[in-house]
């Protein structure tokens, strides 16, 4: 074991006021006697603008948890998405990121760099070059697979252009120290740009916070729509990769057998406005587009669903991921219907937490939500208490967090051992 505490550079595109789960961990570390510092851009995720409060322009300086040193550098926002605004987002994190805070790096002795990975990949460039000021391992948690995932998306579609991203993510994990994977699907396809031994699993965590819940942030009319009807929450991104038209078809197939079920969607994202149009011009009453909340409201609006609800689009890529929301369905110890394929799939049916159909099959959806509704309320409260084992078990942040602390202390004492 390391004698003084560690000290740990986490570089994320992505931090607080931005709600990712580096936040929790960061927090977390830091309870654990790490000395952590943060070098991340400025927050603008998902609105695409800056938040109140920050500039796009100039570095600053805040604190995080009270004694947590934050380093912003300079961030293009990503506006209303497009490739184009995307791009030049990533590649404003990467430049100002590499001339920002490699200076802090040649100042201060990091033990660890330790990297969160949501796309893009490229925000590992800067801790790469932290790296070059001072030796010590950099640890890269993969999120997302590239370039498999920016052709799923249709990001990207050339084919030569793809072939190019697959050499720079080569290049990326060569550079790297560690790969840590969210998933045990991911270790194939990182493999095939990596060495075997660099990769190790690491999953997605989640802090769940019941004790600590912001009562009253959900307007009336939301909570009481949840406590008179069966309501299957679905909670997160609005986006392209939720496959939001299996969404909208399974409420056609409900709404058409007078179904008394609803399918309430909780968030923002880039198909949000679209969901709604849609909802709209087909009539659907029995799909609520309710808004974003913040994080403090989950909580109550999870034990106020009678499900939740997880979805993907039915692609290899997506196959492999376990979505994050996952992990808080299983905190909140409520049944889950999965209409996804692969690993998110077989996490909820190995916790015997609820009921799974494969992505983007409307007509299984409908039938998943029918089970649960005709199911006895003691057998989806069991469903929930399974959920909710299998989390602690696996999921639970704190334990991660001691795991994940162990790991760097072990690789610290190897690399001294060999010195």
């Amino acid at each position: 074991m390391t004698q003084a505490p560690l000290k740990i550079a986490v570089v994320s595109q992505y931090f607080f006021p931005e709600n990712f789960i580096i936040n929790d961990i960061v927090r977390e570390l830091g309870s654990l006697g790490a000395h952590v510092e943060v070098f991340t851009g400025k927050p603008n995720y998902p609105t695409g603008e800056v938040f109140p409060g920050y500039h796009a322009h100039g570095t600053v300086e805040d604190h995080f948890a009270d004694t947590i040193a934050v380093h912003r550098a300079p961030l293009r926002p990503r506006g209303q998405g497009g490739a184009k605004n995307l791009i030049l987002n990533y590649l404003s994190f990467v430049a100002n990121g590499v001339r920002y805070f490699w200076p802090h790096a040649r100042r201060k002795k990091f033990d660890i760099y330790f990297v969160f990975a949501p796309s893009p990949i490229t925000s590992v460039i800067p801790a790469l070059a932290m790296k070059c000021a001072h030796r010590a391992p950099v640890y890269l948690w993969v999120q997302d697979l590239w370039p498999e995932s920016l052709e799923a998306t249709g990001f990207i579609k050339n084919k030569p252009l793809l072939s190019l991203v697959g050499q720079l993510v080569r290049g990326l994990y060569w550079a790297v120290d560690v790969l840590l994977v969210q998933s045990r699907a991911f270790i194939e396809p990182v493999k095939r740009y990596a060495r075997a031994d660099k990769i190790s699993y690491y999953p997605n965590s989640y802090l769940h916070q019941s004790e600590s819940c912001e009562a009253g942030v959900l307007p009336g009319s939301l909570t009481d729509l949840l406590r008179s009807n069966f309501c299957v929450v679905f909670a997160g991104n609005l986006g392209s990769a939720q496959a939001l038209p299996t969404i909208i078809e399974t409420a056609r197939i409900l709404k058409a057998e007078q179904s008394q079920a609803r399918i309430v969607m909780v968030g923002t994202g880039s198909k949000a406005a679209w969901l709604l149009e849609e909802k709209t011009r087909l009539g659907l009453d029995n799909l609520i587009v309710a808004g974003a909340y913040p994080r403090s409201a989950m909580s109550e609006l999870f034990d106020l669903s009678s499900a939740l609800l997880v979805t993907l689009k039915r692609d290899e890529i997506f196959s492999f991921t376990i979505p994050s929301k996952v992990q808080a369905y299983l905190a909140a110890g409520r049944p889950i219907i999965g209409s996804l394929d692969g690993e998110g799939a077989r996490v909820i049916d190995d916790a015997g937490a609820g009921v799974t159909c494969p992505a983007e099959d409307a007509g299984e959806l409908a039938a998943c939500i029918r089970t649960l509704q005709a199911m006895p309320a003691e057998d989806r409260a069991y469903m929930g208490a399974q959920a909710r084992a299998y989390f602690l078990k696996n999921f639970e942040l704190k334990a991660q967090c001691k795991a994940l602390l162990q790991m760097f202390e072990q690789r610290i004492e190897q690399d001294r051992a060999t010195q």
